[in-house]
């Protein structure tokens, strides 16, 4: 079976599908996961938005229409770090704030949907936890009859009374676990993850979305340029994992708890990020700092610069 190479999704992500004549790239990727048609109408220019210098840190907020017209933010995240659900919240609180107008009304908030796609397992139970896409929002329960609370729009905004439940008003989370896919295509959204997976397609996937996916994302059609700077970020994938490697083994032989200190300290020393650190060794996000703040103080001159 031929198998087509293409960019990483976590750096086109990044670099090529913010660009506007790419939209349909991502577009395609959405309506296939929510599973109705989205339009995106822009990036939207908020602090999320803004090129970090940290590589690992990629997302992107969108501005974008359903099918039915209505206007809702779409946050699309493909990043490590540790307290990942909290960030999560974090990152949608933020973003129904931003795309609310200063002086305008609660009744103009935007719903926002909050897309991962995940490289880790976030310190998920291994064997509890075997499927690769999960979904949740708030829904608001009774708590005897065990039903949803359902509301009622105003009939100035529409013909008819649609109903309201909590899932229209609350964010919505999408979490895919890549390394849990076992590469079996039952849908289109299947083929998306299967290119998250291993950066190729196949040439049995039929879907529209991905085969533009394809179109665009094909390293051979990319500038001379923009190979570089791929070609720059996997050595820097690379390099990273050979630091990783290198942590976990100078705290392998310890003991347990002290293996995960020995690592995070050998880590931070090799000049890993805290976030990432926390996120391998498992130590709550303060100790990790108090580790680096330990390391800062005992290198030679430090004081005397300061």
């Amino acid at each position: 079976m031929v198998i087509k190479k293409l960019v990483r999704f976590d750096w086109a992500i990044k670099y090529i599908l913010r660009n506007k004549a790419n939209f349909d790239v991502l577009e395609a990727f959405i309506s296939n996961l929510l599973k109705e048609s989205i339009v995106i109408e822009n990036i939207l220019e908020s602090e999320s938005n803004q090129e970090a210098e940290n590589r690992k840190f990629n997302r992107v907020d969108l501005k974008c229409k359903d099918s039915q017209g209505k206007q809702i933010i779409i946050e699309i995240q493909n990043q490590r770090e540790a307290d990942y659900l909290q960030r999560l919240l974090w990152g949608t609180s933020k973003a129904v704030v931003e795309g609310l107008e200063l002086g305008t009304g609660y009744n103009e908030v935007v719903k926002v949907i909050s897309i991962s796609i995940l490289y880790h397992t976030m310190r998920v139970d291994e064997q509890e936890n075997t499927d690769f896409i999960y979904y949740g929002t708030t829904e608001l329960i009774g708590m005897h009859t065990k039903k949803p609370l359902i509301l009622h729009e105003s009939k100035a905004k529409h013909k008819e009374t649609p109903v309201v439940t909590s899932k229209n008003v609350f964010p919505e989370y999408y979490m895919i676990y890549v390394e849990k896919f076992e590469d079996m295509i039952n849908e289109a959204i299947d083929e998306w993850v299967y290119f998250f997976k291993h950066g190729a397609i196949r040439e049995d996937f039929k879907s529209p979305g991905i085969l533009l996916a394809a179109k665009k994302l094909d390293y051979l059609m990319m500038s001379e340029e923009e190979r570089r700077g791929y070609d720059d970020y996997l050595a820097y994938l690379g390099q990273e994992l050979g630091i990783l490697d290198a942590a976990r083994e100078e705290g392998r032989e310890e003991g347990r708890e002290e293996g995960r200190i020995m690592t995070a300290k050998s880590a931070l020393k090799k000049g890993l990020a805290v976030e990432l650190v926390a996120e391998i060794t498992g130590l709550p996000f303060e100790e990790i700092l108090k580790l680096q703040s330990d390391h800062q103080q005992s290198q030679p001159g430090r004081r005397n610069h300061e």
